[in-house]
């Protein structure tokens, strides 16, 4: 054995030893923290629910650290996704979170529940986005996750007529980068003849479809998941859906990543029942109806401007109070609790017919 080969043998050896080394420390760890974690909850005391010892505004202080501290080589958004693990197991020593989500199991919305909550959260599969809100409001989920935009295709209008009509207040948001991908059992493209997907995904990929299988008919329903499940039953059926869908339901990738934008993400709000602290960089979500006047939606909006409270995105849809009656989904920089915010609401209400704050919460990590 040459002594190149000797030395390099030993660099192994020494570097395999010590990450043995930082594996036990970090073990070691890791059980402090759960057991630190416990003190915390008997600090609170006897509280009635797993829901009562989560505390969002918290979580984004700690992961926002965890950012500041990294220096390399791992990204942002992996050190963020291990210390989301951690904290989901130790949160879970209470008893683990209920999160309602669109189901079925490998949707992209259950992808979203696991990046926010980690995968020591109990996941509620629902049958629609209305269920995943009455849920909530019933308090048989703790949280639901919902999603509300798409970067291509814009807002998701069932989740905003949600908002109408329920009293349900957002307390997080996630935003997912999303891959689509053609799947079916045989994984052949000359074999599908008819393709499942949820619209919004049948959007996203029609440049694709177009150019790749213009004659296969195109089927929209509830889910991506659930477009692989029923892709499942037939040989010459394929769904549009994520990978971990394919892994669920035993489907072969017959083409992917297929969306038409590079940019493809869809953004997903947390609902639950209560107003949380702020946290240090937040977003407030109101909803606003006008009255019918002439300038009364400039009436509105102009306090924010004269109180330096940056307004991130405005949406109309009509309202449930009559015909011709818009209501104002408006996203704002800040917390319902900072003095700016509060000043400028004070303004609005008295030009508007209704302002409601659907909540403040953490602005999105990585």
């Amino acid at each position: 054995m040459s002594k190149s080969t000797t030395d390099k043998q030993a660099t192994l050896a020494e570097a395999r030893t010590r990450i043995d080394s930082i594996d036990q420390q970090l073990q070691q760890l890791i059980s402090e923290r759960a057991q630190w974690a416990q003190q915390v909850g008997r600090a609170k005391g006897p509280l009635k629910a797993a829901v009562d010892y989560y505390r969002p505004e918290r979580e984004a202080q700690v992961l926002r650290g965890v950012i500041d501290r990294n220096d390399g080589p791992l990204p942002d958004g992996e050190l963020i996704r291990l210390f989301r693990e951690i904290m989901s197991s130790c949160l879970s020593q209470q008893q683990p979170l209920k999160i309602g989500f669109l189901g079925p199991e490998g949707t992209f919305s259950e992808q979203a529940v696991r990046k926010h909550f980690g995968h020591a959260a109990y996941g509620l599969p629902l049958g629609s986005i209305e269920e995943v809100f009455q849920e909530v409001a019933a308090g048989n989920a703790d949280f639901g996750v919902v999603p509300v935009e798409n970067s291509g295709q814009g807002m998701i209008q069932m989740t905003l007529d949600m908002f109408l009509v329920s009293t349900a207040t957002i307390c997080g948001e996630v935003e997912l980068r999303v891959h689509q991908n053609l799947l079916s059992l045989s994984g052949k493209l000359e074999d599908v003849k008819r393709i499942y997907s949820h619209p919004q995904s049948l959007q996203q990929c029609q440049a694709w479809l177009r150019m790749n299988a213009p004659n296969a008919e195109r089927i929209p329903v509830s889910s991506n998941a659930e477009a692989a499940r029923m892709a499942r039953t037939a040989d010459d059926a394929a769904a549009i859906a994520g990978e971990t869908a394919g892994r669920v339901y035993g489907l072969k990738t017959v083409a992917g990543p297929i969306e038409d934008r590079a940019d493809n993400t869809t953004r997903f709000l947390v609902i639950g029942r209560t107003l949380f602290a702020r946290s240090g960089n937040d977003r407030t979500s109101l909803l606003v109806t006008v009255r019918d006047k002439p300038g009364a939606l400039y009436d509105v909006l102009s306090p924010l401007a004269r109180h330096d409270v940056s307004m991130n995105r405005i949406e109309s849809r009509p309202a449930h109070t009559g015909k011709w009656q818009y209501a104002f989904f408006i996203d704002v920089s800040g917390h319902v609790e900072d003095a700016a915010v509060q000043a400028a609401l004070e303004e609005m209400k008295p030009a508007a017919a209704e302002v409601r704050v659907l909540g403040s919460y953490p602005v999105a990590l990585p």
